[in-house]
């Protein structure tokens, strides 16, 4: 199977108070990542504002960041897509949806800089320092893959890589490469269930996702924020890892671009060699469609 190479960039920034400042950023990494050889490029969760669900149910968040699809936001990514010709995954935006709900959606921009669609956020999580729910609707789209120029991807989006389920339904559905924008943070807000265990959630947030390129035999490209938000510390650590589940970059706690080469025939041979998706027994698995 004849290779198929394509440059995928991250952009992992910190976030600045005001979407403007933070657009003009964006703007400037992923200008670096394009020179770097980018033909895909992935933007952090709810990366246009500060990290506001630290704080339940803020009516000023409301007010301040939430905004509709098509909008400000989007514009500027379309543009932004269209200027270097490149497939760009917008993060995720805070949508102001025209029911009245909200949601945390991921929008795609192809190198025309049309949309090729849409993800809403599937799992919220509701955590001290992490109050989503007081924010977002659950997700409606279900998972989605876009066939781009450069490969067939997923966006799936933060507390999402905590399932599995997700991401084998984007590997099922055709996608080469699954990103997740991300928001994930230490705060000494954040207290174990049982502070006797220990816990080290940059190898747990890392293992989880390695762990679908894996089993999915695809390709995982993480990207979170970094910075101190409050008492939050965004740690970074964005990576890319492959079908074999080796780590091809990966993050410090800085803001930097990172790049990885990634062969898209490899997942497809990959899937074909291990059979994961192939040997499945579906009707076994009707107690995971059931709650607890």
């Amino acid at each position: 199977m004849e290779k198929r190479v394509v440059h995928v960039g991250l952009v992992q920034m910190s976030m600045e108070d005001t979407l403007e400042a933070n657009l003009k950023k964006a703007e400037t990494m992923t200008a670096e990542a394009v020179k770097k050889g980018a033909k895909i490029v992935a933007l952090p969760e709810l990366f246009g504002s500060p990290y506001f669900c630290q704080i339940p149910s803020d009516p000023r968040a409301f007010a301040s960041f939430a905004e509709a699809i098509p909008g400000p936001t989007t514009k500027r990514l379309s543009e932004l897509a269209k200027k270097y010709q490149i497939v760009l995954v917008g993060g995720s935006i805070f949508e102001k949806a025209s029911d009245g709900k909200h949601y945390n959606t991921a929008c795609v921009f192809g190198p025309d800089g049309k949309t090729l669609g849409t993800y809403r956020k599937t799992h919220i999580p509701h955590d001290p320092a992490f109050y989503e729910q007081d924010y977002f609707t659950p997700g409606d789209t279900g998972v989605r893959v876009f066939a781009t120029p450069y490969g067939a991807i997923a966006v799936l989006i933060c507390y999402d890589q905590w399932f599995p389920e997700a991401a084998r339904l984007a590997a099922l559905a055709g996608a080469e490469i699954i990103f997740y924008p991300t928001a994930i943070a230490t705060s000494p807000t954040i207290a174990p269930v049982d502070s006797a265990i220990p816990e080290n959630w940059d190898n747990m947030w890392t293992a989880a996702q390695v762990g679908h390129a894996a089993a999915n035999s695809v390709y995982i490209a993480a990207i979170n924020r970094v910075g101190d938000e409050g008492e939050m510390h965004f740690w970074g650590g964005s990576f890319i890892a492959d079908p074999g589940a080796n780590m091809l970059v990966k993050g410090d706690d800085t803001e930097k671009v990172l790049i990885a080469e990634c062969d898209l025939s490899y997942p497809k041979k990959m899937q074909e060699s291990w059979r994961f998706l192939q040997e499945r027994r579906p009707e076994m698995y009707s107690p995971l469609t059931q709650p607890l």
